[in-house]
């Protein structure tokens, strides 16, 4: 089930990517410059489903309150610009770049992000995610302390909005690569 989490949270941060090429590719069938042949059909089938996936996912990952947990945030540092610009780099590669009307650059573009996909999961990479970011939240590496509990715990949260230090919330602490915070209390 955590590698499932984790497929989708990957195929929520592709979210964006993956409408721009919808659209481009829709524009050029509506200008003719594309026709509708099996791999365009494939090209349209495969990003309405990847979007579709990729927010049910994310919108499940949000509401799944099975157990949340009151924090105490002690510090919190908002990392969610790190490596923002360079995971844009790969929006403008695959949405203005790659023709996925040829077989070649199609199956290019399948192992690209297949690549991408274990090495963002593998190093759980799940703070890259453009679409959480366009959504308003923020990602952050926080230290806290759970109630009744002394010991200091450290994991990586969405919020949206900004963590205040010394502030408890509720959050649904699954593991420590990546959790949401639902609310302050």
């Amino acid at each position: 089930m955590k590698l499932l989490k984790d497929i989708s949270l990957f195929i929520s941060a592709f979210v964006p990517m993956f409408v721009l090429i919808l659209v481009k590719l829709v524009v050029d069938i509506i200008n003719s410059n594309l026709t509708f042949n099996i791999l365009n059909t494939i090209n349209l089938i495969t990003l309405i489903f990847l979007i579709l996936t990729g927010a049910v996912a994310l919108f499940y990952c949000k509401r799944n309150k099975e157990s949340i947990t009151k924090i105490t945030i002690l510090s919190a540092q908002n990392i969610t610009d790190k490596h923002f610009l360079g995971y844009f780099s790969l929006f403008v590669l695959f949405a203005l770049q790659l023709d996925l009307s040829l077989i070649s650059e199609y199956c290019a573009f399948v192992l690209i992000m297949i690549f991408i996909a274990i090495v963002y999961i593998k190093n759980s990479l799940y703070y890259i995610n453009p679409l959480l970011n366009l959504l308003g939240f923020n990602f952050y590496d926080v230290q806290y302390s759970k109630e009744n509990d002394k010991t200091i715990y450290e994991a990586k949260i969405f919020y949206k909005g900004s963590l205040d230090t010394n502030q408890t919330y509720y959050a649904n602490i699954k593991n420590k690569n990546w959790t949401f915070i639902n609310k302050k209390q």
